[in-house]
């Protein structure tokens, strides 16, 4: 699993993966079916992201589909707002850090860092 500290970083790793996983395909005649999306936050409050492309609505991968379609090719291709996306973003749906690599829906309370994740979430 790699994350990325920002949402443009993520969608360019994802369309990256994509176009290596099909050789066959370059960025002209990919044909984009879902884009998933997972949110994390760190221990230390900070926000990363994670991307994936998929060319079938029945895939599944680490992150949760977020669009599909017309709004998932269109972001494959670049064009998408990045703060559109980010409210599309259902908070319930974020992982936050408990231990180095191990995520859960909900910060830990009983840890200064998890109560700067806890205080990072809320806003």
């Amino acid at each position: 699993m790699t994350l990325y500290a920002n949402l443009e970083e993520a969608i360019e790793a994802a369309r990256e993966l994509f176009l290596a996983d099909n050789p066959s395909l370059d960025e002209e005649s990919a044909d984009i079916e879902q884009f998933s999306l997972q949110k994390y936050v760190m221990q230390e409050g900070e926000i990363m992201w994670q991307a994936e492309f998929f060319a079938s609505d029945d895939e599944q991968g680490e992150c949760l589909p977020l669009l599909s379609g017309e709004a998932a090719q269109s972001v494959f291709d670049g064009d998408y707002d990045e703060v559109e996306i980010s409210q599309e973003w259902q908070e319930e749906n974020t992982l936050h850090e408990w231990d180095e690599g191990e995520f859960q829906l909900e910060p830990p309370l009983d840890t200064e860092e998890g109560q700067s994740a806890a205080d990072e979430w809320e806003d």
